[in-house]
């Protein structure tokens, strides 16, 4: 090539790339350019897990706010989109043991149903009605029934904040990425 074809092929290259659509994980967002204020009452709870809807909706709307583009209001009317979810189950079963049988592990699965319409065409922009959620934990000194996801988080607070707090980063980054 001559001493301008390469700068102009690069250039061209270039120019063809810069447009691709990506951003940055967790800045880009794939909902409609007129959403702004996206309402997010409290989750429905269908399990026994005294609070674990307040926990989650929480938690989904701290993680809405920290992305920074939406008005995030816990409203279901006077909003753009609806945000909503139901909690149906929450099971732990041991995964790991001592040699005492004691479990030194276990895998705690959620199970959800959440939804996002969009309320001025009625139209739903993202929905997973069995989302399966499971993290592993270690054990804790439950007393009583460690299986009992009562005692279990009774006993490990932490343990249902980190679970919480992933099950949003999940729902949100999977709405705002279209994943």
């Amino acid at each position: 090539m001559s001493g301008l074809g390469a700068p102009l092929v690069i250039a061209i290259v270039l120019s063809t790339t810069w447009a691709c659509g990506y951003s940055l994980a967790g800045r880009g967002s794939f909902l409609p350019a007129d959403i702004k204020r996206i309402g997010v009452p409290d989750f429905a709870n269908r399990t026994t897990l005294f609070n674990l809807e307040t926990q989650l909706t929480q938690k989904v709307r701290a993680e809405f706010i920290g992305r920074g583009r939406y008005d995030i209001v816990p409203e279901s009317s006077g909003v753009d989109a609806l945000l909503t979810g139901e909690v149906s189950g929450v099971s732990i079963v041991p995964e790991s043991f001592t040699a005492q049988q004691l479990a030194t592990r276990y895998s705690i699965s959620m199970t959800a149903r959440v939804e996002l319409r969009d309320l001025r065409t009625n139209m739903v922009l993202w929905e997973n009605p069995g989302l399966m959620f499971r993290q592993t934990y270690d054990a804790p000194n439950v007393g009583g029934n460690p299986l009992d996801p009562a005692a279990f988080f009774g006993q490990d607070m932490n343990a249902l904040d980190r679970l919480s707090t992933e099950f949003a980063r999940t729902i949100v980054s999977a709405i705002l990425e279209a994943f």
